[in-house]
């Protein structure tokens, strides 16, 4: 029997809340050499759903694990159905004021760089450039025979005329664009093979139980290190993908701000914690340093 992963955390320390000046994340900014960590929480206002926190998709969803996906062809079916009809909605995202304002940052030099945990690609819809996705990106899809990578556009195509009146109405929409369904409306639905080899096609996203790459981590390392200081914007950072970089920030010396609505697991190492909601709380910053998030 698989073990259900871990994805809640429990605060064991008592700290007092967040504040809501952002004073603190506009000195740093000021002082350049940022570097951002994004979470789900930057993309809700985009519409996309945080995991956890009041009304995360955690209360309701188990995200698919990478051990599930490649072991059970039913599991690849129900998560294939799933994220196809999630991908209408989830394509259509745009970016919110949080995201434009971190490119806005970007493009007055104050950053050394964008990592995000999310999927989504809504950092560079909004214009920041060499952005490491932590965990992958929904728009493309690898095969895990040949290794041969395919814009997810094309494979939607191609699933769209292998399942024509496929259009159940979905409970909710996850932020790793997979929707909710029942296995009743999951039904049938015919999950297709790669076009090069026919093997098994999987999102190039980090399932839950899968690593992330270590040519990746490595490259996140080396930006924490030639950092001055680390802002954690969305993220309760309850998973060590994202939680390390805090960890290995602090333990070098190197201010952590944290902007997040509730409480993370790295607030213990942050030297400011914001709790305003996202675009509000990045538009201010960016007021406050003179710079046109729509710029």
């Amino acid at each position: 029997m698989r073990m259900r992963p871990t994805l809640s955390w429990t605060p064991t320390e008592e700290l007092p809340p967040g504040g809501t000046d952002p004073g603190p994340v506009v000195d740093a900014l000021r002082a350049g050499g940022v570097l951002v960590l994004s979470g789900a929480g930057i993309s809700t206002e985009s519409g996309i759903p945080d995991y956890r926190g009041e009304g995360g998709s955690l209360s309701r969803h188990t995200p698919m694990t990478y051990q599930d996906f490649t072991a059970d062809a039913r599991a690849r079916r129900r998560y294939w159905a799933r994220s196809h009809l999630g991908w209408r909605t989830f394509g259509r995202a745009r970016p919110n004021a949080g995201h434009r304002a971190v490119a806005a940052f970007g493009r007055h030099g104050l950053l050394a760089g964008v990592i995000t945990q999310n999927v989504d690609g809504l950092h560079q819809a909004a214009g920041s450039a060499d952005v490491v996705e932590l965990h992958g990106s929904l728009d493309r899809v690898v095969c895990l025979s040949c290794g041969t990578f395919s814009p997810r556009r094309a494979l939607a195509r191609r699933l769209e005329e292998a399942n024509a009146g496929f259009d159940p109405v979905a409970a909710g929409i996850n932020p790793d664009g997979d929707a909710d369904l029942s296995d009743e409306q999951v039904g049938d639905f015919r999950v297709l093979p790669c076009a090069v080899c026919g093997g098994i096609l999987k999102p190039d996203v980090v399932f839950f139980g899968e690593s992330v790459p270590p040519e990746r981590v490595e490259h996140c390392r080396r930006l924490v290190r030639e950092a001055n200081a680390l802002l954690v914007l969305g993220s309760s950072l309850t998973v060590m993908s994202g939680l390390r970089f805090v960890r290995q920030a602090a333990e070098a010396g190197k201010p952590v701000l944290i902007v997040n609505q509730g409480p993370t697991r790295g607030d213990r190492h942050a030297v400011s914690r914001v709790a305003l909601p996202l675009g509000a709380a990045l538009t201010t910053v960016a007021d406050r340093l003179g710079i046109s998030v729509d710029a």
